[in-house]
């Protein structure tokens, strides 16, 4: 009898192992929180593997982050102001990508309307009157239009012809890319890789950021990414037009019987996701650059914005960390290598962390499968019942990105 008892796990042992496996089912934030630790762990180990200190990579970190120099026992803030300004156009492609997983649509094409927003902001900021204020904030303007139209594209076409976004998207990213190019080798003494240099009243630098962040690079695009992530928390959680979308992401049909125009609402989605990649561009061409670039190959912006999107789950501000956090790991690469620390490094934890993030579903069925199978073993009153409603629970965690809050 007492072997018997020693052979089965105590209940105790057993509630916690159910409430942890509960939460880490339908906590999206804590699941992100959970898979970056993992890379990071992994991305040790492979430190260790290659025969390097870790430590090495964690005081890059900390240099980025905080300024501070721990070999040297130095402080330089300039070094944050470089973070959050690779930051910015991971956050709003981040944007880009997420709005539209809330509405239900996969958009991957990131990187051709952040390459749309950056060409017309540099053809703005080449051939517009060079009226201070005026200048930057109507390139600025064209960029966020020229990036919706590129998206919404996209969108009219999913809604009109049924046209695959995943497919359209992808097409769009090598049009952009190579029409950028077209019209860029054509403008007034361009050449191979750059035209000429801006005027400075084209430039959206801010003497005041200059200055506090110590000669860094930081400019006016902090504050536009940060109304851009307030105008997605707002849109998404607050308005009708918000519900409209996510209605339509959740179910197409449901929401036309409701009265949606769900035409309209792909598109608009599409249009919106788009503009936020736009202002990537824009952000980056007149923020990063004193000169108009010709572009050989994709920056990477946009499709960089997909991991952002995935691991923030598609949420304003939980986007708004996740870019915080892949904007850290590029800005740290130069100073790991200064470490002895192989600079992929910080590549192959970004993949695992997205890796991880991607498995996130599989491990949910499998989850909710082994306490269905736990509650009929154990043959508890009602445990059938029990165990759909976890797996009816973990739809509702899957569908909360589209109808819920901000996490």
């Amino acid at each position: 009898m007492k072997q018997e008892q020693r052979g089965k796990p105590a209940p105790g042992s057993f509630s916690l192992k159910k409430n942890l496996l509960e939460a880490f089912t339908h906590s999206d934030g804590l699941v992100s929180a959970a898979v970056v630790v993992l890379g990071f762990l992994v991305g040790t180990l492979l430190i260790l593997i290659v025969g390097r200190k870790p430590s090495g990579m964690y005081s890059a970190i900390v240099q980025v982050v905080t300024g501070i120099d721990l070999r040297r026992y130095v402080w330089n803030v300039r070094y944050i102001g470089e973070w959050l300004v690779m930051s910015m156009p991971l956050i709003l492609c981040g944007f880009s990508m997420g709005f539209a997983a809330r509405t239900g649509l996969f958009n991957i094409g990131a990187e051709g309307q952040y390459i749309a927003g950056l060409t017309v902001a540099q053809l703005v900021a080449v051939f517009f009157p060079q009226v201070p204020v005026l200048h930057w904030f109507t390139a600025l303007a064209a960029a966020l239009a020229a990036g919706a139209v590129w998206g919404g594209v996209v969108g009219w076409f999913k809604a009109k012809f049924s046209v695959s976004e995943v497919v359209a998207t992808i097409m769009m990213n090598y049009i952009a890319l190579y029409a950028s190019r077209l019209i860029t080798l054509n403008m007034p003494g361009a050449n191979t890789y750059r035209v000429p240099d801006f005027p400075a009243t084209a430039m959206i630098r801010s003497p005041f950021l200059e200055r506090l962040s110590n000669g860094s690079r930081l400019n006016y695009g902090i504050w536009f990414t940060l109304a851009a992530a307030v105008f997605f928390w707002l849109v998404m959680g607050k308005t009708r037009l918000g519900y409209s979308l996510r209605a339509t992401g959740l179910n197409r049909e449901a929401a036309r019987y409701g009265g949606i125009s769900v035409n309209g609402s792909i598109t608009s989605a599409m249009a919106i996701s788009g503009a936020f990649a736009g202002l990537a561009g824009a952000v980056v061409a007149l923020g990063s650059f004193s000169y108009g670039r010709v572009l050989a190959v994709q920056d990477g912006y946009g499709f960089d914005g997909i991991a952002v999107a995935l691991v923030g789950n598609s949420t304003a501000w939980g986007t708004v960390l996740s870019g915080l956090l892949f904007g850290m790991l590029k800005s740290a690469q130069p100073l790991m290598q200064a470490r002895q620390i192989p600079k992929e490094i910080t590549s192959i934890i970004m993949g695992l962390v997205v890796v991880f993030i991607s498995l996130r579903a599989g491990v949910r069925i499998i989850v909710n499968w082994q306490m269905k199978e736990k509650a009929r073993k154990a043959g508890t009153p009602g445990g059938e019942t029990s165990a759909s409603g976890g797996a009816d629970s973990g739809d509702a965690a899957r569908n909360a990105a589209l109808t819920g809050g901000e996490q």
